[in-house]
């Protein structure tokens, strides 16, 4: 039995997620659709959270990913559920899961060139920027050279956000960045 469509828009910071996902959302082909930012998630740990981009975190991150994607699995009833937040491969298990469950998961990810994501993401966080600057271009190095992933990826160094969201629901539409099991 089908079940729901997930969408996720995955990068490092600085490329275009948030903005665009809100608008692929807003522009769903479904009649009701829903964006789930996944940082909000970690707002809700109100003691004892570990910055998501520390070592120590990984436990941490991990329950947040199950605890995200059970919400988002249940939204897919009946919403479109449009996913804006950093889902690397590695964590991927959980929604290869859903997969197998049966729901329709489209994988794609945004990538900047490494000049352009630091440009543009440098000075959005609440870090001090030399610490923004280390974490942004590890962050962006994780997003580079991802095997079976690349085809995945929408470039979108010299889009505007409008090109970004018509290529965003290409992908969408011909359900060419699908995770399969």
């Amino acid at each position: 039995m089908k079940q729901g469509r997930l969408v996720i828009i995955t990068g490092s910071p600085g490329t275009g997620k948030s903005t665009t996902a809100s608008i692929v959302a807003q522009e769903s082909d479904l009649s009701k659709s829903v964006h789930m930012h996944t940082d909000d998630f970690y707002d809700y740990i109100q003691k004892g959270a570990i910055p998501p981009f520390l070592p120590e975190s990984q436990e941490q991150n991990v329950i947040v990913i199950e605890a995200f994607l059970e919400a988002a699995k249940r939204f897919s009833r009946d919403y479109d559920v449009i996913i804006d937040g950093i889902v690397g491969p590695w964590f991927l298990e959980p929604w290869l899961k859903a997969v197998q469950d049966h729901y329709e998961v489209h994988y794609i990810i945004l990538r900047a060139s490494k000049e352009e994501t630091m440009k543009r993401a440098i000075n959005r966080t609440k870090l001090d920027e030399d610490t923004n600057i280390e974490l942004v271009e590890r962050m962006w190095g994780q997003f580079t050279n991802l095997g079976i992933y690349e085809s995945h990826v929408i470039d979108t160094t010299n889009q505007s956000t409008e090109q970004s969201v018509s290529a965003i629901k290409a992908v969408i539409e011909k359900k060419s960045s699908l995770l399969t099991i």
